[in-house]
């Protein structure tokens, strides 16, 4: 069930809209600037097309396009023209939207970041993204963990970015947190449709979570986004996806997170992250709550170590023409899942 497409829109639904925004090619601050408008415009469309729509989400790369650029005149600032833009574009279409910036940091490579305004122009979700796909990106680590928000209709709401998205510990972060609804936006090209599509589906269903997932879409002349918006219901159904590979098109989808919120207070078999933490409670009384997991006991301790550990042969982004960092990681904030 979605509503056909978020049209007849249900009490306690949330009607979201994924932008198969078309891949640009952006060279200077002017180029930045007429993408800007591009993404406004599209939000104006996207709510005149759907009135009952409540989230407009834009791609990972949506503002500069695929080329790693970063460069300090094409970078954006948290709080900069662009980022007013998006909040403005909200405000006057009277709808929730998630955009997608690289972000300065004067300590550092720049930050990959995710943004949510709600339907009065107010940042509701600021996100760095944890894991850069490496060694293609040479984007700093996020180091704010990720944050889950009151989203339309009080559903709640989390933002994954596209690399992130191929590590279960992230969903299951999000849904730990609460979050009913996960975004995911990203930049991924054909060679990864199939892995994106069961990870998505993956990332519902083990969390019984809804996740409404879109790429960039069409080509900047070197690169081919793939488009693929997918909204996937928490029992692993995907209830709309956009298959056509068409740019700009726009895949909505009424989504119900008091059906999220039911099978994770009702369900029994399969309700895995729930039993995650009460392993056997069928044997014993509200289960184990221990972790038997060596590897969360290692990377918590910071001794995180494969068994193949010295065969790995790419450690850094040198084979993708990046230089070779010599500084640690040293997170400017004390991580938000601490």
């Amino acid at each position: 069930m979605n509503g056909l497409g978020g049209l007849n829109r249900t009490p306690g639904g949330v009607v979201i809209g994924l932008v198969q925004l078309a891949l640009p090619t952006i060279e200077t601050p002017a180029d930045i600037a007429r993408q800007t408008a591009r993404i406004v415009e599209l939000v104006g469309k996207a709510k005149r097309g759907m009135s009952t729509l409540d989230l407009v989400v834009f791609p990972e790369y949506a503002l500069h396009g695929l080329s790693m650029d970063t460069r300090d005149a094409i970078l954006c600032d948290a709080d900069g023209p662009e980022t007013r833009a998006f909040a403005q574009a909200c405000r006057d279409n009277g709808v929730w939207g998630c955009f997608s910036i690289m972000e300065r940091n004067p300590h550092g490579n720049p930050y990959n970041v995710g943004l949510i305004y709600d339907d009065t122009g107010a940042r509701r979700l600021y996100y760095r993204k944890l894991h850069p796909w490496v060694p293609v990106e040479p984007w700093e680590p996020g180091d704010l963990g990720i944050p889950v928000i009151d989203g339309p209709h009080g559903s709640r709401l989390a933002l994954i970015i596209c690399h992130d998205g191929m590590f279960p510990e992230m969903a299951r972060e999000a849904a730990y947190k609460g979050a009913e609804i996960m975004l995911r936006t990203a930049g991924y090209t054909a060679p990864i449709r199939e892995a994106w599509r069961f990870t998505n589906q993956a990332n519902a269903f083990c969390n019984l979570m809804v996740t409404a997932n879109v790429c960039m879409c069409g080509s900047d002349g070197t690169f081919d986004s793939m488009g693929e918006a997918m909204v996937v219901n928490f029992d692993g159904t995907v209830i709309a996806h956009g298959t056509t590979g068409r740019a700009d098109e726009i895949i909505t989808a009424e989504v119900r997170p008091d059906l999220v919120r039911a099978a994770r207070a009702h369900w029994g078999v399969e309700n895995n992250i729930y039993q995650l933490g009460h392993r056997g409670f069928s044997a014993v009384r509200g289960g184990a709550g221990d972790c038997p997991y060596t590897y969360m006991h290692d990377l918590v301790a910071g001794r995180y170590r494969l068994p193949w550990e010295d065969e790995v042969r790419v450690t850094d982004g040198t084979s993708c023409g990046l230089p070779a960092p010599t500084r640690p990681y040293a997170p400017a904030f004390k991580n938000a899942a601490e």
